[in-house]
């Protein structure tokens, strides 16, 4: 029964041909990230405010924190795990003790984000907006920190940012995932994935992508335009470079599902679907057995998806 019932949630999820798809890990419940551990176990962020850890094959996971405010980043570094939740930075051992780091960040409509080490040897954040549209007082706000592992020398990277969910490098490369604003239409503004670089603005509120048209619209003086335009309010979270490209889950919308819900590809600002059949995609990891792993938020399962 068990093995059937892997087998199906399995067949649910559809690639490209040469694409196998397995289920990791299931009993999950809203899974939102995903870091592997120095012990070989995965590590999971839930938003309902536990971090459990599975191997493959689980279902039942292992708890491992509780009581977190929306944890929607985590990253093992060093021997420790951090984990972003509403407002701060936790750090915690490997006996579970933990510690704030990072504290007092603004937050209300949107919170903090992924979280991942850098080349430099800094971690860096992403850090949502309070609001849909506005002037933020803050400069924490709609934009990407980093700060040393310690919590310490909080800088901001790059603003203009409304919510920028998933972040990964790929060499010294930063790639950040952006979820546009709510009230242009159903045809705009695209989702998109930005190049980071020190010192810019990405436009939010005034400027913003065009998906029709591929280009900036509005006071766009100055900003830093988009590697790849995704489908308008497909919700773009998380984020993985994968065989030589960028992906991008989309996790959709709660009211229907005409956008999202499908992991897109992106080869030299060309995007494409890449895999569909999920509830709600959120966190993207890639395991040392080199799978591409997706975390469905929707469903509480983690896909394994390779290429023999």
């Amino acid at each position: 029964m068990r093995l059937l019932l892997a087998a199906l949630l399995a067949a649910a999820v559809h690639v490209p041909p040469g694409y196998q798809v397995t289920t990791y890990a299931t009993g999950l419940v809203h899974p939102t990230a995903m870091s592997f551990g120095p012990d070989g176990r995965l590590y999971v962020s839930q938003d309902t405010g536990e971090i459990v850890s599975v191997v493959r094959g689980t279902r039942h996971p292992r708890p491992f924190a509780t009581k977190l405010v929306v944890p929607l980043g985590l990253l093992w570094h060093d021997g420790k795990l951090y984990a972003s939740e509403s407002g701060r930075v936790q750090l915690f051992t490997r006996n579970g003790a933990r510690r704030t780091i990072v504290r007092g960040l603004p937050y209300k409509l949107h919170q903090q984000d992924a979280i991942v080490a850098g080349p430099d040897g800094r971690l860096y954040l992403g850090s949502g907006s309070t609001c849909d549209s506005c002037d933020e007082r803050d400069p924490r706000s709609a934009a990407i920190l980093s700060f040393r592992p310690d919590g310490s020398d909080l800088r901001v990277v790059a603003s203009g940012l409304r919510n920028p969910y998933g972040l990964v490098f790929v060499g010294r490369t930063l790639y950040v995932t952006v979820n546009g604003k709510d009230k242009l239409g159903d045809g705009d503004p695209a989702e998109m994935v930005v190049r980071i670089k020190p010192g810019a603005n990405y436009g939010w509120p005034d400027c913003w992508p065009s998906y029709a048209l591929e280009k900036l619209i509005g006071s766009c003086a100055g900003v830093t335009p988009p590697i790849a335009y995704l489908e308008p309010h497909s919700s773009a979270d998380g984020i993985a470079s994968w065989r030589g490209d960028l992906f991008v889950a989309e996790w959709g919308e709660y009211l229907h599902e005409k956008h999202g819900r499908v992991v897109v590809r992106i080869r030299r600002g060309h995007v494409t679907t890449f895999a569909t059949g999920f509830d709600h995609p959120l966190a993207l990891a890639v395991g040392p057995s080199g799978d591409l792993l997706v975390a469905d938020w929707g469903r509480g399962v983690i896909y394994a998806i390779r290429k023999p």
